[in-house]
């Protein structure tokens, strides 16, 4: 294995828009903007770990070439949210001429969801004021909380999840390169715990690389606190079978023996869940039961009590449809 300290999402974060796996549509269309030389302002929305940063920056080396980080500049949102971020380091940055011949430069504003409501109005002005000599991409997971202003200004772009060819592909990749060995359950295992997330992929598997070169789908599971889809399985069959005792007790080994965070644990569940053949009234009561959860411990209630409530509904709701497993 290559002796190398350095954090892999950003080893192997793809230089180019034409290196990046997955989003095949979006890159033929961020590489025509290359092509023609003109940029409208962007908005790149969806889940985490999926590329939207990877595209703005890849976009930015494409149209700048070595003068790209004179002309580009990233900022957090959700680091300083108030106006006042805007109408100091955003306005100032955009309002500056574009340096080593370029004709615009790009501020690439991340999870600009975060920004409040008036800070995104006097965004708005400044993309108008300065478009000339600023183009703006702004990232967020959900596009619903962009004010429709600002939506309306900017070309949109959707970002899904990563498919299981794209993940694999780039683990591949990243394997041959370190000298690592992937088991083949160990492969199921990423594409598990990633769920459409390079980031999430790429950091299990330098986790466990970390401690061999041969990774196995145990040893993945415990480096991400990650419960294993038989041991979800387990969970769910005493608890459909009224065995309230047998389900507590696996909860309670996946919660404080294996430290899996309570909300983790419930988004497993719900996917396990989503997929399991069983009686159609009870899977929605099951989903129904989890959303309240999941609010519940969202809002700062107990999780552990909510938790052993969770269980506790799924026994009851197999006892009231006399269906177990």
């Amino acid at each position: 294995m290559e002796e190398n300290h350095s954090i892999w999402i950003e080893k192997y974060r793809p230089q180019r828009l034409e290196e990046m796996v997955g989003q095949t549509k979006i890159v033929e269309r961020l590489r025509s903007y290359v092509k023609s030389g003109s940029l409208p302002h962007l908005l790149f929305t969806g889940p985490a770990g999926v590329g939207k940063t990877t595209a703005a920056v890849a976009l930015a080396r494409e149209f700048f070439g070595d003068s790209w980080q004179m002309n580009f500049r990233e900022l957090n949102a959700s680091d300083e949210r108030g106006i006042d971020v805007v109408r100091n380091q955003i306005k100032q940055f955009a309002r500056t001429t574009p340096l080593a011949g370029a004709t615009f430069k790009i501020l690439f504003l991340d999870e600009a969801d975060a920004l409040t409501s008036d800070a995104q109005a006097a965004l708005r002005r400044t993309m108008e004021n300065y478009a000339q000599t600023c183009r703006f991409i702004l990232s967020c997971n959900y596009s619903s909380k962009i004010i429709d202003p600002i939506q309306s200004r900017c070309a949109i772009y959707r970002f899904r999840p990563l498919d299981d060819t794209a993940i694999t592909e780039e683990m591949d990749r990243i394997a041959t390169r370190e000298g690592l060995t992937v088991e083949p359950k160990a492969k199921e295992a990423i594409l598990f715990i990633a769920q459409g997330d390079m980031r999430k992929a790429i950091n299990a598997l330098q986790g466990a690389a970390i401690v061999s070169p041969t990774i196995t789908e145990q040893k993945l599971f415990e480096i991400t606190a990650h419960a294993r889809p038989d041991e979800i399985e387990d969970l769910l069959k005493a608890a459909l079978a009224g065995d309230f005792e047998g389900a507590e007790a696996l909860l309670s080994t996946l919660l404080n023996q294996r430290g899996i965070a309570p909300l983790e644990l419930l988004h497993q569940i719900y996917r396990v869940i989503l997929d399991r053949p069983m009686d159609r009234g009870l899977k929605v009561a099951l989903i129904s039961r989890m959303g309240e959860a999941d609010y519940r411990i969202s809002e700062g209630a107990d999780s552990e009590i909510q938790m052993e409530a969770l269980i506790a509904g799924f026994v009851q709701a197999a006892l009231e449809r006399g269906t177990k497993g």
